[in-house]
């Protein structure tokens, strides 16, 4: 056991950039005016960064035109189309503070988030997938129906007032997209120039909700500083250049996409790729040979899917080189695959959440693979990272405690709620992150799980993910997923959740026997289950509390634990 101490800190001659997301992205447009700046294939459209320029000035003149004032609160919620992005830049540019309405919410969320931070506006999809979300807001707000565009007045939204479609369609009490996109006039321009000079880089600019397991969700305050750094940082690190091409079919109402994805290629020159308007392996696949991207972005399910997809050897992808995965722990047999199949030979493995930005950890394109695959590598510039135990204390380096940050990537905090805030940033300035770390000698991190899913079996501390990363090596196992489960005698024991690869069959037994003299004895599940799919987020993240909660109906537990 080491006697350093388990703090880290990311020094760096690279300095912060020290400005607004507007000021910084006319820069880039003008330094970049002919490269292509936005692909977005399920909508054919194709723009350089001077016409994306031309078109986000447009629309932060338009959103200024209906009297939305800096500060003031624009919800977005739709899949991942060029308006996203275009509202992202623009409401960065007009001042305004982006809301990111999850694509997946229905009703009462949708009431829960546009109350909560008081959205002024709301720009939506008509649909997608299987939510119909013009219904939905007309259920919330009758008022629409009758109202004039822009005056809503609706007793369950009392907030909202300006309400803005996209698509052709007209759709009562509603304005349309295309009508903010009107050529602005030249005293609007010079307005738009004119409020870029005051406003500051660390106005909050994007408000994104964190999904608790418990309670509603909490609104992450995040500032120009916070996001346009962080983008850049993540892009560095997978030595993004101007030229490069880089294929996001992560959501964008998620800091995958929207920060790591859109700000990372603005502050490099490169093309944002979106394949389709959620994810999709084949139409990732097909981007990426057709687009001749040189980066792809996503979470492990989303790498296997394109792995195991029965169409993947016919596609040519050897212009990748770089990447990201993330969003959730990585199996080392994907991180490899992903390696040797899709040539990627510079994908890094980040980690981060929400209310850091999100990256405070990131792995190096220089670093071995075998230290790519088994850490989330080492702290990102600027940032900086202690392990701490339940006292607070720090811990010797290699001993597992609760990972806190602090530095430029901090949130401003949760929108309008003073006690959650405190609960997550001490009075230091540290963000408590609920996960439990490990920091070796070299500085490289290991996330061994969440507080709240480490599994106490009789005393013993267990960490799924090192199970997990032992059951996935087996060769008929496609993912694999253990949490812990109430047990009278043990208080908890542990539970496998197992997606088989097509075509093979695997049994309790066979599982049992592989783990049997490999890991230790109390490690290995007691319960078992071959499932199809696990309860996830939209942005892959796996529910664990949604299989504990399952299981412990399934057998029974929840009687033997209360007991």
């Amino acid at each position: 056991m080491s006697n350093t101490l388990s703090y880290v800190h990311g020094a760096s001659g690279q300095a912060l950039i020290g400005q607004t997301i507007g000021r910084y992205f006319d820069e880039a447009c003008a330094r970049h005016a002919g490269q292509e700046a936005l692909v977005v294939r399920h909508q054919n459209v194709r723009l350089s960064y001077a016409e994306l320029r031309l078109k986000v000035d447009a629309l932060a003149c338009g959103l200024r035109r209906l009297g939305l004032a800096p500060g003031e609160r624009v919800g977005l919620w739709s899949q991942n189309n060029h308006e996203w992005a275009l509202a992202q830049f623009a409401t960065a540019k007009a001042g305004l503070v982006l809301v990111n309405i999850n694509p997946a919410y229905r009703r009462s969320e949708l009431e829960y988030a546009l109350n909560k931070v008081g959205c002024r506006a709301l720009i939506l999809s008509p649909a997608f997938k299987s939510s119909d979300y013009l219904a939905m807001l007309a259920d919330l707000a009758p008022e629409l129906a009758h109202c004039e565009p822009g005056l809503l007045r609706a007793h369950r939204l009392p907030s909202l007032e300006i309400v803005v479609r996209l698509g052709a369609e007209r759709s009562p009490g509603m304005l349309n997209f295309g009508d903010l996109l009107a050529p602005p006039g030249r005293d609007e321009l010079a307005e738009l120039a004119e409020l870029g000079e005051r406003l500051q880089f660390d106005d909050p600019i994007n408000i994104q909700f964190t999904s608790g397991t418990t309670g509603n969700p909490k609104g992450a305050t995040l500032s120009h500083h916070n996001i346009l750094n962080n983008g850049f940082f993540v892009g560095e690190a997978i030595r993004l250049r101007a030229g490069d091409r880089v294929c996001i079919p992560v959501p964008l109402y998620h800091c995958f996409g929207m920060v790591m994805g859109n700000l990372g290629c603005l502050t490099h020159g490169a093309t944002m790729v979106y394949p389709s308007e959620a994810f999709e392996p084949l139409a990732v696949l097909q981007a990426v040979a057709e687009e001749r991207c040189t980066a792809s972005y996503g979470v492990p399910t989303m790498f296997i899917a394109q792995l195991d997809h029965p169409d993947f050897a016919r596609f040519d992808l050897s212009s990748l080189r770089t990447g990201i995965m993330a969003g959730s722990p990585c199996p080392i047999e994907v991180m490899k695959r992903v390696i040797d199949k899709m040539n990627m030979a510079e994908v890094t493995i980040a980690y981060g959440m929400t209310e850091t930005s999100p990256v405070s950890f990131q792995s190096g394109a220089d670093d071995s693979i075998e230290r790519r695959v088994s850490t989330v590598g080492r702290v990102q510039p600027h940032c900086e990272v202690k392990i701490v135990d339940n006292e607070g204390r720090i811990v010797p380096r290699g001993t597992p405690g609760e990972l806190c940050t602090r530095g430029y990537s901090v949130m401003l905090g949760y929108w309008g709620d003073e006690a959650r805030t405190a609960e997550a940033i001490d009075k230091a300035g540290w963000m408590h992150t609920g996960d439990i770390a490990v920091i070796d000698d070299e500085g490289f991190c290991n996330i061994v799980g969440r507080i709240k899913d480490m599994v106490i079996r009789g005393g013993e501390n267990i960490y799924p993910r090192e199970i997990e990363e032992f059951i996935y090596t087996h060769p008929k196992v496609l993912d694999v997923q253990v949490v812990g489960v109430p047990d009278p005698k043990y208080g908890e024991e542990l539970c496998a959740w197992i997606i088989v690869r097509d075509g093979q069959r695997l049994t309790e037994d066979e599982v049992r026997a592989f783990c049997q003299g490999q890991i230790a004895h109390y490690k290995i599940p007691r319960y078992i289950s071959f499932v199809e799919s696990f309860p996830m987020t939209v942005t892959g993240k796996i529910q664990k509390f949604q299989i504990r909660e399952k299981m412990k109906q399934t057998l029974g537990l929840l009687d033997s634990a209360t007991a």
